[in-house]
């Protein structure tokens, strides 16, 4: 006859609880597969984006040239002398001078082309506006090395297509890319026709969510178009055309391709920019002075950024 087991009740744990270490563990785990993602986007970063801005930031209180690289150790500090040496430098005044005026006009041309393609293709007076809306935008996803080829053809001063276009009405065409005075707007031209239609799409879907229904009111109230526009649509559209007014003012003032591609800043330095002398400075391998130079440029895209949110920015 076997003896009679004796059970020890076992401690019951509560439905609906997780032990407390359990879920530690499983936290744990959540967190370094979390770590684990992120970890190869931390190091590119670290190394494509943290590194050159921090040995930007250094080279340019140093007279780091293009032979210190083998001897690192032979460059000398030099604190500000190289911001005193870019600011009183001729060619980078004119470089500068040179770039405010490409931002100041290419600028507002680009969204006020923008504002207007984009209300034509709101409105129903536009037929195909698939087409059209691809067609504007295809120069932004185009090749610079494309859009200098058809625009060197374009402006080319014996047989180019708008020079031609000119002597049939009886004008006389310049010379657009080697004529000091005519260089600049022929780049402004070619800036403003490629990167039209990126503020033009962003334009365009920031009426597209302006309601039909006050377009409407204002109608039977005896608004008419331009009082509309005035009224409805700008107001609204403030907070879009200040999105666009500062990403195209941030890229207008590092402006390299145009020159890079077109005249190679020329003539007479007429088309050299702040970023292209920048890349000049860094060919000559004087890493300091091209350093220093890029900062300026970055203090510049700052104090453009704020005074751009000053002036548009949405009131409450």
């Amino acid at each position: 006859m076997a003896a009679p087991t004796a059970t020890v009740p076992s401690a019951s744990v509560p439905s609906g609880t997780v032990p407390v270490r359990r879920t530690s563990a499983r936290r744990r785990r959540t967190g370094l597969a979390a770590w684990g993602f992120a970890l190869p986007f931390t190091v590119l970063f670290a190394v494509f984006m943290l590194v050159p801005v921090a040995s930007s930031l250094y080279m340019a209180f140093t007279d780091m040239h293009g032979a210190d690289l083998r001897t690192p150790l032979a460059v000398n500090f030099v604190g500000f002398d190289n911001f005193v040496e870019v600011l009183a430098d001729p060619k980078f005044q004119q470089a500068a001078g040179n770039t405010l005026y490409f931002v100041g006009v290419a600028m507002p041309l680009t969204l006020a082309m923008a504002l207007l393609l984009a209300v034509l293709l709101n409105s129903g007076l536009a037929w195909f506006r698939s087409v059209f809306r691809v067609g504007f935008y295809a120069p932004v996803v185009t090749s610079i090395v494309a859009v200098a080829v058809v625009w060197r053809f374009l402006l080319q001063p014996d047989f180019g297509l708008v020079n031609s276009l000119l002597g049939v009405i009886g004008i006389e065409g310049p010379r657009w890319l080697t004529d000091p005075v005519w260089a600049m707007p022929s780049l402004i031209m070619m800036a403003t026709w490629r990167n039209v239609g990126y503020s033009m799409v962003i334009l365009l879907a920031g009426l597209q969510g302006i309601p039909r229904d006050l377009y409407e009111a204002s109608a039977i109230d005896g608004a008419g178009a331009v009082r509309q526009f005035r009224s409805i649509t700008v107001p609204l559209l403030r907070p879009t055309l200040l999105f666009c007014a500062v990403i195209t003012g941030i890229g207008y003032l590092q402006f390299f391709e145009e020159p890079f591609v077109m005249t190679q800043g020329g003539p007479l330095g007429a088309t050299n920019s702040v970023a292209y002398e920048i890349f000049n400075q860094f060919g000559f391998g004087n890493y300091g002075l091209s350093a220093a130079m890029s900062y300026v440029l970055f203090i510049a895209i700052v104090i453009l950024s704020y005074l751009q949110f000053r002036l548009l920015r949405t009131e409450k």
